[in-house]
């Protein structure tokens, strides 16, 4: 092998970063301080902490990043240490409007002070129920109320007696039965019955019917003012009952008046309450003028419902602004709802059916939503920015808006609202709200972005092993040794395949800590060691491998072909990566070409059958490019190619194959065979050169898993881009394996570079006289191309 190819192998210990134990400066963790914030986000808090500072409208924060980086926790941790800075949230009650009951009236009170004025109301209510009907015994009362009935009988008495005696001077009876009055003629002082009447003469009856005649007349001319004196007698004993109920009411209101002196609205509410009392009491509260007899109970419920404020939002005295996370944020459980009940076969309410929701109870404080969980409910998108923007909570039924509902609902009080939202989410729905949503911008003005990952430093690893202290100390974990933090940081770089870099899903870090801490129990072990860490990741690998291993054993039994000795024109073994769920792992792919005279072009099988997406097309397409501008200056590129990535039948995506294809093509142009115990992974720009990609650590990890279960041999390895070495974070076997030259990892940059791994030939450069060297790759693909031009020349 010549000198430029060894120069490509990269070293095994460029393979990975590993973490020497000594470095970390600890025995264990509990050697270390607790870790307190957030670890390496310094961006991110910067923001948080502006946006939690600037109190305008429109500041409302959108927290982007990737689940599991720790921006929920921290965001909790640190809205909950800024609230206690805070001023006191104010309660919220709503209470009944006496003029218009659908229109219920809101009551804003200091914090604490809706529980103690609920309590003062029950207190009055049984103070209404102990006072009604006593009031209405006292003697006084009684007194008054047969003054005023006498004074009535008495005109009514009057009026009667003047007609009875005009009616008995006149031999004329009148009685007064089950309150009618009627006249009957009398026969020496007794009154006669129908028989003796009829026996009288003509003359004699002529003359009784027209006295009693003249005595209903005169009767009705002396009653003629009874609806006054009616009128009159129940006007003086209402103001009697008003008088009565407020002499009563005013010991039990009066103490209230007082305790709620500075609050205008209840004191408002207390007397439109006192002036439905005199109502209430006296239909309600009054037992001989109630319709139907009611027990205690009824009555206070009864009570309740008319005057019992109901408390929609209540805090302590000295409570913190509140801090709502709201997980299920659909309409009613953001904005309150208004329930029913069933009676007599109709849904009714009253304004202590009206329920809060989470923007009620974050008022003065902060609400934390998942933007996606959001933007799933209907209506509540716009709801909500309607909301922020004219800083009114108002509780209304989307329902109704559209007409789906007819039941006679409730118009509540709006309430001022005063809340800082904010949004959870991913970039995608960031940059999907800023392009299709014009007003998002102007409701949330702060961004706060969550890195992916950390610079791996020496103060960023020493943050990191008092996180994991921290975490261990919550979760009752015994200490780590330095060990296991090293491993724990190896592996943090591997999630971040990047060697300079630890990753920021912290949530999956504590997972394997969680998992690392169950076979310690099991083993019986004192610390977290390296080798619990080692075994919770073998035991995560071996949960999800199922895929992984059928495919090798399908590849071992010859069903998926796979060389991985040998060689052979016009194939290669390329290199992906397969995503099942949650986990992904590196599976070498057979990628093979056919070239022949014409003028198609090359021809990307995967696109034709409509498997490659874009990006792959995209890729195929280059190496058209990369050809003609290195080959075909001084003749037309007219050839026929095909290129297919055997035995795939999904969906194929991505750039990666595209140094595979072009080497393939290669080969399969000029007849050179290419090693078939070499694995290839990279992209290729028009130029030839070798671009970074994706997954580069399960990608060689899946091909070296081959291998291995064949023998390992010498001439067995991968090349990458060069551009990847500093993503490397390989497994120690690989490692191990290339100490011991059973396998090699080769870093290109070049497309030449790779060819000549590959096919054991010099590539070849252009000399003085623009000439490729004769038996070099380059000499060969000109000359062959030269040839298919002329064939294509000749059929013309």
């Amino acid at each position: 092998m010549s000198t430029a190819v060894n120069k490509l192998k990269v070293a095994a210990n460029q393979l990975s970063a590993r973490q020497t134990p000594a470095e970390l400066g600890f025995k264990d963790t509990d050697e270390l301080e607790p870790f307190v914030g957030t670890l390496g986000q310094e961006r991110a808090v910067g923001a948080i902490q502006f946006g939690v500072a600037m109190q305008r409208s429109g500041y409302n924060i959108y927290v982007m990043g990737e689940s599991g980086t720790g921006r929920t926790s921290y965001v909790r941790h640190y809205l909950k240490s800024e609230a206690k800075r805070m001023e006191e949230p104010s309660d919220w009650a709503y209470v009944n409007n006496f003029d218009n009951s659908r229109a219920p009236s809101v009551l804003q009170l200091p914090a604490g002070t809706g529980q103690v004025l609920q309590a003062d109301f029950d207190t009055l209510i049984d103070g209404l129920l102990d006072t009604f009907p006593a009031a209405f015994e006292h003697p006084t009362y009684q007194q008054r109320k047969s003054i005023i009935e006498r004074n009535f009988n008495k005109s009514y008495d009057l009026a009667i007696d003047r007609v009875e005696q005009e009616a008995l001077r006149r031999n004329i009876a009148l009685f007064r039965e089950a309150g009618s009055l009627t006249f009957a003629p009398m026969n020496e002082g007794k009154a006669m019955d129908e028989t003796e009447f009829a026996r009288l003469p003509d003359e004699e009856r002529e003359r009784f019917n027209n006295d009693i005649t003249e005595l209903e007349t005169l009767l009705n001319d002396g009653l003629a003012e009874l609806p006054q004196w009616k009128r009159e007698s129940s006007e003086e004993l209402r103001k009697l009952n008003h008088s009565t109920i407020d002499k009563a009411l005013e010991p039990l209101i009066k103490p209230l008046k007082k305790k709620y002196s500075k609050h205008k609205d209840v004191l408002n509410y207390l007397a439109a309450m006192k002036q439905d009392l005199h109502k209430v009491v006296v239909e309600i509260l009054a037992e001989e003028r109630a319709i139907e007899s009611r027990d205690d109970g009824s009555k206070r419920a009864q009570l309740e419902e008319q005057y019992s404020p109901n408390i929609v939002v209540g805090h302590k005295k000295k409570s913190p602004a509140p801090v709502v996370f709201e997980s299920h944020p659909n309409y009613k459980n953001l904005f309150g709802r208004v329930e029913y009940a069933a009676e007599m076969g109709a849904l009714i309410t009253s304004y202590r059916q009206i329920c809060p929701g989470s923007l009620h109870k974050a008022n003065g404080g902060y609400l934390v939503i998942e933007a996606a969980k959001l933007l799933d409910e209907p209506f509540v998108w716009e709801a909500l920015k309607r909301a922020l923007k004219e800083e009114q909570l108002k509780i209304e039924s989307p329902a109704a808006e559209l007409g789906l509902v007819n039941t006679i609902t409730l118009t509540p009080d709006d309430i001022p609202l005063n809340v800082k939202v904010i949004l959870i989410g991913s970039r995608q729905i960031y940059y999907l709200l800023q392009e299709l949503d014009p007003d998002f911008h102007e409701m949330f003005r702060v961004l706060v972005d969550f890195d992916g990952y950390l610079e791996r430093s020496p103060d960023t690893i020493h943050a990191f092993a008092r996180l994991l202290k921290t975490r261990a100390d919550d979760e009752g974990y015994p200490a780590l040794t330095s060990q296991a933090v090293a491993r724990m940081v190896e592996h943090s770089s591997r999630l971040a395949e990047h060697r300079g870099h630890l990753s920021a899903h912290i949530g999956n870090l504590f997972d394997l800590l969680a998992e690392a801490d169950f076979i310690r129990r099991m083993a019986k072990g004192r610390k977290i060691t390296h080798h619990h860490i080692n075994k919770a990741l073998e035991a995560k690998a071996e949960r999800t491998s199922r895929v992984s291993k059928e495919i090798q054993k399908e590849m071992l039994e010859g069903s998926i072909l796979i060389d991985t000795e040998g060689t052979a024109i016009g194939k290669i073994n390329g290199l992906t990566v397969l995503a099942v769920g949650d986990t992904s792992f590196g599976s070498p792919a057979r990628i093979t070409a056919a070239v022949y005279p014409g003028s198609q072009g090359i021809v990307d099988i995967e696109r034709e059958v409509q498997l490659g997406q874009a990006i792959h097309s995209k890729g195929v397409m280059i190496l058209t490019g990369y050809l003609g501008a290195r080959y075909a200056q001084h003749f037309p590129l007219a050839i026929s190619a095909s290129l297919a990535m055997e035995q795939s039948y999904g969906y194929i995506d991505g750039d990666s194959a595209s140094l595979a294809e072009l080497c393939c093509l290669i080969s399969a142009l000029t007849e050179i065979p290419i090693n078939q115990g070499l694995a290839i992974t990279g992209s290729i720009n028009q130029h030839g050169q070798v671009q970074a990609i994706g997954g580069v650590n399960e990608k060689i990890e899946g091909f070296f898993d081959l291998c291995k279960a064949r023998g390992l041999s010498e001439s067995q390895g991968v090349i990458i881009p060069a551009s990847n070495v500093r993503n490397l974070m390989l497994k120690p076997e690989i490692q191990d394996a290339v100490r011991a030259k059973q396998f090699t990892v080769y870093a290109v940059s070049e497309v030449e570079e790779a060819l000549e791994i590959l096919c054991s030939m010099k590539p070849g450069k252009l000399n003085s006289r623009g000439k490729y060297p004769k038996g070099t790759i380059n000499y060969r693909v000109l000359e062959r191309l030269k040839e298919i031009a002329e064939l294509a020349k000749d059929t013309h």
